[in-house]
C-alpha cells in the first residue's frame, strides 16, 4: 500500500534542517533558565544573587557536561573595590583537539545608567536579556549535547564581570573574557572558532553582522549566517553590516581566536530597554530563544 500524501508531507517536514533543529533545542526550556536566573535577583559581582547564580550554573553543567571547569579570580576596580569573580566552563568531548568555543556573560550591570529616571540609575539592571538570555541558550545547548554529543569538542564558557564598569572609558568591563584570554594555555591550540551569544532573547529579534566580527573573523560570520539561512531564519539573521560594539569577542580576537559576536543591538523602542530597569522577562520570547538556539546547535552538528 502506498503511503498517504499527508504521511509523506510529515516525513519531509520532520527531515528538514529546521524541523531537526527545533526537535533538538528546547526554546521553552531556555526561557525557564532565564526565569531561574531572574529569581536570584540581579547578578552583580559580590552580591548574594551573583554567588547563587554561579553555583546554579555549575550545578546545571555538572548534570550535562563531560567535565566542568571553574576559574576564580579577583579584580580590583578603578575605584579600588575588589570583585570576587569566576569564569565557568562546561566541556563536551574534552579529548577532541578540534574545538568550538561558545561564550555568554552571566553577570548583570550594577547601575541602570541609561534609565531616564535619575533615581533608577542607581539601581541594578534586572538583566533578562543582557546576561540571562545568552546563559539560557548555552545551558539549553548543554542539555541537547548531553543527549547527542557534538561533532567537535565544545566548550561552553560563562564569563563574569562583563558589564560592571564604564564601556566609554573601557574601565572594569569585559573583565572575565580578558582574564580568560590572558591565561590561555600556550600548549593548547585555539578553537576552530568562537561565538559570543549576547542579548539574544528580545521578542523583536533582529541580528545584524557586527562590525568588529566582520573585520576580525569574517569567515565565522559567514558560517553562522549561512547556517541561519539554511534553517530559514534569514529574516532574523540579516545579511547586512551592523554597528561596532565592544563585547566579549574583542579580548578573544586580540589573542588570535577567530571570534564573533551574535547580538541584537536594538532592544526596545530606540534601544530603550538596554541598561535600564526595563530589561525584564516580559520583553523576551520563547520564539527568539528557539531561533538562536537552533542556529547555535546546528553549527555543532
Amino acid at each position: 500500500m502506498k503511503p498517504s500524501i499527508a504521511f509523506l508531507l510529515v516525513a519531509v517536514v520532520a527531515c528538514s534542517p529546521r524541523a531537526r533543529a527545533e526537535q533538538e533545542f528546547a526554546g521553552a526550556q531556555a526561557m525557564s533558565y532565564v526565569e531561574n536566573q531572574m529569581a536570584f535577583g540581579p547578578r552583580v559581582p559580590n552580591s548574594e544573587g551573583h554567588r547563587r547564580t554561579g553555583d546554579w550554573i555549575l550545578e546545571r553543567l555538572r548534570m550535562t557536561a563531560d567535565s566542568v571547569w571553574e576559574q576564580p579570580f579577583l579584580h580590583v576596580t578603578e575605584d579600588g573595590d575588589t570583585l570576587r569573580l569566576r569564569n565557568l566552563c562546561g566541556k563536551f568531548r574534552p579529548e577532541q583537539a578540534e574545538r568550538v568555543l561558545y561564550v555568554a556573560h552571566w553577570d548583570t550591570r550594577p547601575r541602570a545608567d541609561r534609565s531616564a529616571n535619575l533615581g533608577a540609575q542607581r539601581l541594578p539592571v534586572p538583566g533578562a536579556n543582557d546576561g540571562a538570555s545568552g546563559v539560557a541558550v548555552l545551558l539549553a545547548i548543554a542539555d541537547a549535547l548531553a543527549l547527542l554529543p557534538p561533532l567537535y569538542g565544545v566548550d561552553l564558557l560563562f564569563v563574569d564581570g562583563e558589564d560592571y564598569g564604564d564601556f566609554g572609558a573601557a574601565e572594569d568591563v569585559l573583565i572575565g573574557s580578558r582574564y580568560y584570554s590572558e591565561h590561555l594555555d600556550p600548549e593548547v591550540p585555539n578553537p576552530l572558532f568562537a561565538v559570543v551569544w549576547d542579548m539574544v532573547g528580545d521578542s523583536d529579534l533582529t541580528i545584524y553582522q557586527e562590525y568588529n566580527s566582520l573585520r576580525g573573523a569574517p569567515e565565522v560570520v559567514q558560517r553562522v549566517w549561512a547556517q541561519a539561512e539554511e534553517l530559514g531564519y534569514e529574516r532574523i539573521f540579516r545579511q547586512e553590516r551592523g554597528r561596532m560594539i565592544t563585547d566579549d569577542h574583542v579580548p578573544l580576537l586580540d589573542v588570535g581566536i577567530r571570534a564573533i559576536d551574535v547580538i541584537d543591538l536594538d532592544y526596545g523602542p530606540n534601544n530603550g530597554y538596554w541598561h535600564t530597569l526595563e530589561d525584564t522577562v516580559d520583553k523576551l520570547s520563547v520564539e527568539s530563544l528557539q531561533v538562536v538556539g537552533d542556529v547555535a546547535l546546528a553549527l555543532l552538528r
